[in-house]
Order: C-alpha cells, then sequence, then structure tokens
C-alpha cells in the first residue's frame, strides 16, 4: 500500500523537475518512507500522514518533466488507494 506510494514519489527524485515542486516531492516522499519501512503504526497514525502526503502533493503543479508527471499522477493514484483502503476511521 505505502511502498507503491513512496516508490513512485521516489521514482521522481531523479527527474529534472522545477525546484519549487522538487521541494514539495522530497518531504512527501520522506513522509511515505517513513511509512514504507518497518511495521506500520496503528491505522489513525497512517491516515494522518497519508493526509499529510496528500497535502504536500496538493502542491505539486506541473514539474516541466513529463516522466516525472507521470510519476506524480501514480503517487496521487497510490495515496487515493491507500487512503480509501484505510477507510475515514469514523467508527462509531
Amino acid at each position: 500500500m505505502v511502498t507503491t506510494l513512496h516508490d513512485r514519489l521516489a521514482a521522481t527524485a531523479t527527474r529534472p523537475v522545477r525546484e519549487e515542486a522538487s521541494r514539495w516531492l522530497g518531504e512527501a516522499e520522506a513522509v511515505a518512507g517513513d511509512l514504507a519501512v518497518g511495521p506500520l503504526p496503528d491505522d489513525e497514525v497512517v491516515r494522518r500522514r497519508l493526509g499529510h502526503v496528500e497535502h504536500l502533493l496538493s502542491n505539486v503543479g506541473e514539474t516541466e518533466d513529463e516522466a516525472a508527471d507521470e510519476h506524480v499522477a501514480s503517487a496521487r493514484a497510490a495515496l487515493a488507494d491507500a487512503l480509501a483502503t484505510l477507510g475515514d476511521g469514523g467508527g462509531e
């Protein structure tokens, strides 16, 4: 779930993207990377961190690199899948 998200974000690191986009992508990759290694924390923590990644990615517009744009689109899809798997956490 989060490994795919991290892998897609990590793939943007080798691409020649705009500096502003690079900063947002780098931070999103770091947060996703924390989730991708070791055992996952409880669902609420995962949900909160994925929400942070979602916020970071919302600040990424065009990267000015077609391959990077494809990786970002893939990362957004993986993020949506991960959030859907977790549900809304409202549980009551």
